[in-house]
């Protein structure tokens, strides 16, 4: 589905555009209340797919930070009372995801918050912005993990083995529920994927410390202790570049994953007999789900703008899923052509 908001932006540029975006809005307004039946109910039925997911996704964040709070102040007690680096590890790991739970939740409710003329695609990436904090946040908990390994190696201190079980036992169990909680959601919500993963390094981390507390009962040998810590850390790196990665791909506008913007091109002109060419092509995504295109097009001869703007809308939508498209219908020559900037840093485009 089109935005008006981005219609307008576009006739306010470009004076050759106006009879391509009017038949844009106008199939908007169709889109959203006519009883174009097939594309009518495909479009109410993404709409509430995403309502559910998103309502389903808040009950589950908050019932796994309630979780986790609560036993990361009895792991904090039982690392500090055991002297377990392993366990201080993980109590370090569910301190993060504490916040990032907390501030996912947060995300997720002022997300849905209507757009408005400063925000004109509202509060979505406010969960996209959540990941990104998150995942930098497990970077500089990996490094104080680390850098406090190093320091145990190089003066070890007694640890309590059996309490450190103990509350290594009970961390694990408060994990898999947590994990159990979160496991069911959508896995394409990045802020959900990135809570998902900070609870399974967390599983991980509790397993560590476990296996630590049983050889230091066996053996007596305490530096599997910050070893294991390091491994920890080393989960937990893996996890916090994943998110960042991903996070900071769709902050600087990338190309989502899975569209190439040449393939969409060459589908439009070999399928669609009203577009004689397709240029100027991008694409991006306000979350890790909602994807968005805007696109210039030159109209076989005779076609209809509003038509050509249908078409297209129609067949992203079945062919890459994607709902969200803005449509420049061009009869003459190609109005961006020769709006150069003259700086180099003009962005490459598919023409």
């Amino acid at each position: 589905m089109t935005s008006n908001h981005e219609n307008a932006g576009h006739q306010h540029r470009h004076g050759t555009e106006g009879a391509g975006h009017d038949a844009h809005d106008h199939n908007d307004h169709e889109h959203d209340h006519k009883g174009s039946h097939g594309r009518d109910d495909h479009g109410h039925s993404h709409a509430g797919h995403n309502h559910l997911h998103g309502v389903s996704d808040q009950r589950r964040i908050g019932w796994a930070f309630l979780i986790i709070a609560v036993f990361m102040f009895v792991e904090v007690v039982g690392g500090v009372i055991s002297g377990s680096l392993a366990l201080l590890a993980d109590a370090g790991h569910m301190v993060s995801d504490a916040a990032a739970l907390g501030f996912s939740w947060v995300a997720i409710h002022y997300g849905r918050r209507p757009a408005t003329a400063h925000l004109s695609y509202g509060y979505k990436r406010l969960e996209i912005l959540a990941a990104f904090v998150n995942g930098c946040a497990l970077f500089v908990i990996a490094i104080w993990i680390v850098i406090e390994a190093a320091q145990r190696f190089a003066s070890p201190v007694p640890v309590i083995g059996k309490t450190m079980l103990i509350v290594a036992i009970a961390g694990l169990l408060a994990n898999i529920a947590a994990f159990a909680v979160l496991h069911g959601g959508n896995r394409e919500n990045l802020n959900l994927r990135g809570a998902w993963l900070h609870v399974l390094g967390d599983m991980l981390g509790s397993v560590a410390a476990i296996v630590a507390a049983v050889v230091i009962l066996w053996t007596g040998w305490t530096p599997i202790d910050p070893l294991l810590s390091i491994f920890v850390a080393v989960i937990i790196l893996k996890s916090a570049w994943s998110i960042v990665k991903s996070s900071a791909h769709i902050l600087l506008e990338g190309t989502p994953k899975g569209v190439n913007l040449l393939d969409i091109k060459t589908d439009l002109e070999k399928n669609v007999p009203a577009v004689a060419n397709a240029h100027h092509i991008h694409a991006w995504s306000i979350t890790g789900e909602q994807h968005m295109v805007t696109l210039h097009v030159h109209p076989t001869a005779g076609a209809n703008a509003r038509e050509v703007v249908v078409l297209i809308q129609q067949r992203l939508a079945t062919q890459f899923n994607i709902q969200h498209v803005t449509v420049q219908v061009e009869h003459d020559e190609c109005v961006d052509e020769h709006s150069k900037t003259g700086d180099g840093n003009d962005a490459p485009r598919v023409v």
